[in-house]
């Protein structure tokens, strides 16, 4: 006669507990992580209500010496008041949001939906430059942009993304055109609409969540842009934010860290605004475009 070796089900309160132990354990190892990565910018947030002599000499995270001047004299301690430099990474920023949308629109529907010779050879060109360092492009740049006379003006920094030179967002918005129906695109050439109408009135409409992403990281990525923005702007009256912030820093004499520490946290400001304001459609365009 068989006998019946299956051990006895747990008690359904026992599964439960060790359920929600185990939720318990893991809320707390996120919470842990999460305060591990916030804390170098609430000691950068604490370190600018701090006099710069006691910065590092307490690195705690609550200012003992409460001291809002730091913001008032960062503000006015460069050549000009730092709305200026806003006011320049604003226009970059906005430029170049501007640009990556048209040119990287208009490249990707034409790699999603036209078909052209040598396509694919330059589809793949393409995704090779998402590879190029701009370290390897910066002097042909350079010297092309010297000849144009555009040193110190803003035209290196915002005419490129007119030209769709990023090639990351161009295969973004390509895996989103080609997840929409093709059978839209037929409608509107059987009621006369040309590769224009077609771009315009049914694709672009559709593809606000690849587009507001592209807005949201080029927004980003452009306002934390030092390199590129270091090498063409070397004009005092031309400087953007992460150019000014580092002349707060002297290798010569003693560094300002309150008033710096103090226009990084205003300068983070925008980010984070523009960030949580276009939260959802980032969401949603790297949803979309990443389960093809």
């Amino acid at each position: 006669m068989a006998t019946d070796t299956r051990l006895p089900a747990r008690p359904r309160g026992t599964r439960d507990r060790n359920d929600r132990i185990r939720r318990l354990l893991t809320h707390i190892g996120l919470i842990g992580f999460g305060l591990i990565m916030l804390y170098p910018l609430l000691w950068m947030l604490s370190s600018s209500f701090k006099p710069t002599a006691e910065i590092f000499r307490e690195p705690g995270l609550i200012p003992w010496n409460f001291t809002p001047e730091n913001y008032s004299e960062g503000w006015n301690a460069l050549q000009y008041p730092f709305h200026h430099y806003l006011l320049n990474s604003a226009i970059v920023v906005g430029g170049s949001i501007v640009g990556n949308l048209i040119g990287c629109s208009m490249a990707a529907y034409a790699f999603a939906r036209l078909e052209f010779r040598g396509k694919r050879l330059f589809f793949a060109i393409m995704l090779a430059t998402i590879m190029l360092p701009i370290h390897v492009v910066i002097v042909p740049q350079y010297i092309l942009f010297a000849e144009l006379d555009w040193i110190n003006t803003f035209y290196p920094v915002i005419v490129p993304k007119l030209l769709a030179t990023d090639g990351f967002f161009i295969f973004l918005m390509v895996q989103f055109i080609r997840g929409l129906p093709r059978d839209l695109d037929e409608a509107a050439r059987i009621d006369g609409c040309g590769h224009v109408r077609i771009f315009l009135r049914i694709i672009l409409p559709l593809s606000m969540p690849a587009l507001a992403t592209t807005a949201i990281f080029t927004f980003i990525w452009t306002w934390n842009d030092f390199f590129s923005q270091l090498i063409f702007l070397t004009r005092p009256d031309m400087y953007t934010v992460p150019v000014a912030l580092r002349t707060f820093v002297d290798s010569s004499s003693q560094t300002s860290w309150g008033p710096l520490f103090a226009m990084s946290v205003v300068a983070l400001g925008p980010v984070f605004g523009f960030f949580l304001a276009g939260q959802r459609y980032l969401v949603k365009g790297i949803a979309t475009t990443g389960i093809k």
